[in-house]
């Protein structure tokens, strides 16, 4: 009656709440203590209730889980092109892995080795990999998997060699192997290699029913009946061998009845029926990573860590997945930081897949994020600019990018630098989003901490202001840039300013700007920047202001820009303008005759015939009397090309 009594005051102890963690560091508290002063009829009637709850609740509880980030579907071609290629390191084949953010789990070693299935120097690849590397993938189906690619190509010794390696582990030869293997053998009229394959398959098939018929007793025992000294009675009288294996089939059997599931777990190792290992540990670590049993997971996780067991991977990622897509961010970070202590440790990946999930929750909890960063950190690791994108992509599309700067200085903290082109790039989403305190405050950021390329990130926050049609901002952050950095870099930037003043028609504004670079701050402004403003003055009505923008060109050695000053001309230029237009084009006394004649044809073309012939006759002598004019002007009507030969004469 004692130990009904502890095992139903167990149930009881499992079942009650208990206030949220503090700490996950459990070990010196003795694990599912029990108060043993609670009556036995209260006992009986609590545990009666509870498991008729227990059984109501979890019925419908949906067991399919999906991973967080990436579909094993989608990583298969992945593995593909990586492990068809010969001859190539395990250094080598981790960082293709890890940069394609490849996460092994035993269900893509299943479906990398069905996409080997023809293809067996890739599946042995595949499989020797994870063998030296990802140990805790395999079992039994894995092996089978690759079982049936050896000898369903024709691989026989092979084929032998893996059976003794699956005999000394434990593992038969399942059913579907059996059946592609057989037909090859038949086929290939192997007739010694059938016979042995039958005899073989038939004590396999043997044990593995016996294994799948033990299960099933042991689960129907236990949920049919309250448990006590009857039930372990029971179980005892089974005369069952409780292997790891079966023992791990138990508890998934169990996992709707949590309850009995972990009084089962106990009463395994006090009845002294069998020594919890490793594998059993896991196998309820897997089925408490839920929800609804966050305590009692931890509990035993760290009861498992100090009897000296460590967490598989496999279960990391299962637990860790369900964290996760319940939103037990928190969990998930402790999960992480339990097993980064651990000989298995997570991947790189997931401390990029925390850090997103972190970045995307209501709030931005920085402890939570710095724990991530110093885990990561502490454990040997360098956080890279991959880490930083994503959790900008992140921040982006929950549009909460202005926290970037809390991001960098929790990063900075843990030694990392944004790359020049992440800087620009960060500097251009603030600006264009119109986040001007976040954008000063990144800006100081930039100035106090980077060493180089400052100029650039202006000219980027100065792009996102033009952008988003800021002139105000886009003004103010070029004065800023030019006073701190100097001009000499600064002619983007310039250039980016006066689009936006033309983009508001405001060019007359622009050529002050650049009227104020040139002669205060001797700013060295780009050609395609006297292009644009030259378009947008004249386009504006600043013939005047253009002819200036035409007396800076010169001044730094530009070509002059004369197509737009022709084609104003042509148009609505008189003859004054059109010879102040030729007197401010060249440091010399007069131009090209070739401009002139270009003029001229422009009028023409206008239809502009009488202004044509009012700039003729102001032009110098040389030209009213240059041969090409002339022609050009008699080629006119008779008349008229008389009448002006006649005047200018």
């Amino acid at each position: 009656m004692r130990n009904h009594q502890r095992w139903l005051l167990l149930l009881l102890r499992h079942h009650s709440l208990s206030p949220p963690h503090i700490s996950r560091n459990l070990s010196n508290r003795p694990p599912f203590q029990v108060n043993r002063s609670v009556t036995s009829s209260a006992i009986y009637s609590r545990a009666s209730h509870i498991l008729s709850y227990q059984r109501s609740t979890f019925r419908n509880f949906s067991t399919s889980e999906l991973a967080v980030e990436h579909k094993d579907s989608d990583q298969i071609p992945i593995l593909n092109a990586i492990f068809s290629k010969p001859n190539r390191t395990n250094d080598e084949i981790k960082l293709d892995l890890e940069s394609n953010n490849v996460i092994i789990t035993h269900d893509l070693v299943i479906g990398g080795l069905r996409s080997f299935n023809t293809a067996p120097d890739s599946a042995r690849r595949f499989f020797n990999w994870v063998t030296e590397n990802e140990s805790e993938r395999l079992s039994s189906k894995v092996y089978n998997y690759m079982l049936g690619i050896l000898g369903s190509n024709g691989l026989v010794k092979e084929f032998w060699g893996m059976v003794d390696v699956m005999r000394g582990k434990g593992y038969g030869v399942s059913r579907g192997t059996f059946n592609r293997v057989i037909e090859r053998f038949e086929k290939e009229e192997m007739s010694s290699d059938v016979k042995k394959l039958k005899e073989l398959y038939g004590s396999n098939e043997l044990v593995a029913n016996s294994s799948k018929e033990a299960c099933s007793r042991v689960c129907k025992l236990i949920r049919g009946n309250v448990w006590g000294d009857d039930v372990e009675k029971q179980l005892r009288e089974l005369k069952i061998e409780f292997t790891s294996e079966l023992i791990s089939m138990v508890l998934e059997k169990l996992e709707y009845e949590i309850n009995k599931a972990l009084i089962f777990f106990r009463w395994i190792e006090e009845s002294g029926v069998f020594k919890h290992n490793e594998q059993t540990f896991n196998a309820l670590a897997r089925v408490l990573g839920r929800e609804e049993l966050s305590e009692k997971f931890w509990k035993l996780v760290d009861e498992m860590r100090t009897a000296g067991f460590e967490m598989e991977r496999e279960t990391y990622i299962r637990v860790l997945e369900n964290f996760v897509k319940r939103k037990m961010i928190k969990d998930a970070v402790d999960l992480y930081e339990y097993a980064m202590v651990g000989v298995n440790k997570p991947s790189s990946h997931d401390c990029t897949l925390l850090l997103k999930k972190i970045a995307v929750s209501k709030e931005l909890d920085l402890d939570l994020f710095k724990k991530v960063l110093r885990v990561f950190t502490e454990s040997g690791n360098s956080l890279t600019g991959a880490n930083l994108d994503a959790v900008l992509k992140s921040l982006t599309s929950v549009d909460r990018f202005g926290e970037c700067n809390k991001i960098l200085k929790a990063m900075g903290d843990a030694g990392f630098t944004p790359s020049p082109n992440q800087q620009n790039k960060i500097a251009f989403n603030l600006g264009s989003s119109g986040k001007d305190k976040e954008s000063n405050e990144f800006m100081n950021y930039v100035e106090s901490t980077v060493s180089t390329a400052k100029s650039e990130t202006w000219t980027s926050l100065i792009e996102g202001y033009r952008e988003a049609g800021d002139l105000a901002k886009a003004s103010d952050a070029f004065e800023m840039m030019v006073e701190k950095e100097g001009p000499s870099h600064a002619g983007y930037a310039l250039e980016l300013l006066v689009s936006l003043y033309c983009r508001k028609r405001r060019a007359i504004h622009a050529f002050e700007l650049v009227e104020k670079m040139v002669y205060q701050k001797e700013l060295p402004v780009w050609h395609t920047t006297y292009k644009l403003l030259i378009g947008k003055l004249l386009a504006q009505r600043g013939f005047g202001e253009g002819l200036h923008v035409l007396h800076f060109m010169l001044i730094q050695g530009y070509p002059p820009f004369l197509d737009p000053f022709i084609k104003y001309l042509s148009k609505t230029g008189s003859a004054d303008d059109a010879l102040a237009f030729t007197s401010a084009m060249t440091p010399k006394k007069h131009p090209s005759t070739s401009v002139y004649l270009n003029l001229f044809e422009a009028y023409f073309k206008a239809g502009r015939r009488s202004e044509a012939q009012d700039f003729l006759a102001i032009c110098p002598k040389y030209i009213r009397n240059h041969a090409d004019v002339l022609n050009l002007f008699c080629s006119m009507k008779p008349q008229k090309a008389t009448d002006t030969i006649r005047v200018t004469a």
